[in-house]
C-alpha cells in the first residue's frame, strides 16, 4: 500500500524523537481483532470500514453480522486474510505468534494495541485506534466521553469506607476454581469499582487450593454471565470455560470451600457480562459503576 507523504510537523515530531503513532485513513477494509478494538471502532462511528471479526468480538450486536475470522488467540493467516483486510488492529496478545509473524510478512499494515487494564490504559487503546483510523477528531470526543465516564466511576469508588474483598471465578472445572490474581482484567475492574481482589497472592488466571480460597475470606464472588471461553476476552494463559448465568450461582455456592467464605454464606455472588466486564473498552466507566453497585448493594 502506498503511504501518503508525511507532514512536516510529523517529521520534525519524529527528529525530535517525539513518539507518534502510524496513521491509515485510507485504510477501507479493516480487520479488528480482539472485542475492546471492534467496541472501540464502533463507538467511533467507523464501523462501515469493517470486513470481518474475530470470535470474541460479539458487541455491539451488529457486529456479529460480520465474517467471523477465528479465535483471537488462535487466528490461522488463511481466516485472517479470507477478508482481504488492508489495515489489521489487534490487541495485544492476538496469536498465535506464528500467525501473527505472517501477517506481518505479507505486507499487512498490523497494528498492536497496548493492553492495560487501569483508566489510562482505556484512554490510551481509544488514542490508540482513533489515530490508527486517522479519525483523531473522533478519538479525541470518545476519550472525553469514556473519561468522564471513569471519572464518576472514580468519585462512587472514593465513597467506599472499607473495600470489601472480591473474588473473580473464571471458571469452575474438575471441581477446582480458576480465580483471576493480579495483573489481570479481572483485578483491574475490581479496583475500579472501588473493591479489592481476594487473591492478590497469585499473578494471572490460576487454579487456587480450597485452603487458599478460604483464607482469602472473599465478601463477594464474581463470575461471567456468558457461557463459553469465546464469548468474552480470553486471559493471556487461554483458560476459560466459565459457567452459564443460570448455573454459575448454585454450582458456584455449592462447591465446599466457596460455601465457607462470607461470601458463601452469605449468598454473595453477582455476575455481569464478560466483554463489558473485563474488556476494557468504551463501556469500562459504566462497567465499574455496575460493579459497584452490584458489590456494594445493600451496604
Amino acid at each position: 500500500m502506498r503511504r501518503p507523504a508525511l507532514a512536516p510537523a510529523l517529521v520534525l515530531a519524529l527528529l525530535a524523537g517525539g513518539a507518534q503513532a502510524d496513521s491509515w485513513p485510507e485504510a477501507r477494509r479493516v480487520l479488528p481483532l480482539g472485542g475492546s478494538v471492534t467496541e472501540i471502532i464502533y463507538a467511533l462511528g467507523e464501523q462501515d470500514r469493517l470486513v470481518g471479526r474475530d470470535t470474541t468480538s460479539n458487541w455491539p450486536p451488529e457486529a456479529n453480522t460480520l465474517p467471523d475470522v477465528g479465535y483471537v488467540r488462535a487466528l490461522s493467516p488463511e481466516g485472517v486474510l479470507s477478508v482481504s483486510p488492508d489495515l489489521i488492529i489487534a490487541e495485544e496478545g492476538a496469536g498465535p505468534p506464528e500467525a501473527v509473524s505472517v501477517l506481518k510478512a505479507a505486507g499487512l499494515p498490523y497494528v498492536t494495541v497496548a493492553e492495560r487494564h487501569d483508566a489510562e490504559g482505556v484512554l490510551q487503546k481509544v488514542d490508540e485506534i482513533a489515530e490508527a483510523l486517522g479519525v483523531p477528531d473522533k478519538g479525541r470526543a470518545l476519550h472525553d466521553r469514556l473519561a468522564a465516564d471513569l471519572k464518576a466511576a472514580a468519585s462512587r469508588a472514593e465513597t467506599v469506607g472499607e473495600p470489601k474483598k472480591v473474588l473473580f471465578v473464571l471458571s469452575l472445572q474438575g471441581g477446582r476454581v480458576m480465580a483471576g490474581g493480579t495483573g489481570t482484567a479481572a483485578d483491574g475492574i475490581i479496583r475500579l469499582a472501588g473493591a479489592e481482589n481476594a487473591m492478590q497472592g497469585i499473578e494471572g488466571y490460576k487454579p487456587v487450593t480450597d485452603e487458599a480460597i478460604i483464607e482469602a475470606a472473599p465478601d463477594v464472588i464474581l463470575m461471567m454471565q456468558r457461557g463459553g471461553a469465546e464469548e468474552a476476552p480470553a486471559p493471556r494463559d487461554g483458560a476459560g470455560g466459565q459457567l452459564s448465568h443460570g448455573a454459575a450461582k448454585a454450582t458456584a455456592l455449592a462447591m465446599p470451600a466457596l460455601a465457607q467464605t462470607p461470601a458463601g454464606r452469605n449468598g454473595a455472588l453477582v455476575t455481569m457480562d464478560g466483554l463489558k466486564l473485563l474488556g476494557f473498552g468504551p463501556r469500562t466507566g459504566e462497567a465499574a459503576v455496575e460493579l459497584h453497585d452490584l458489590i456494594y448493594a445493600g451496604s
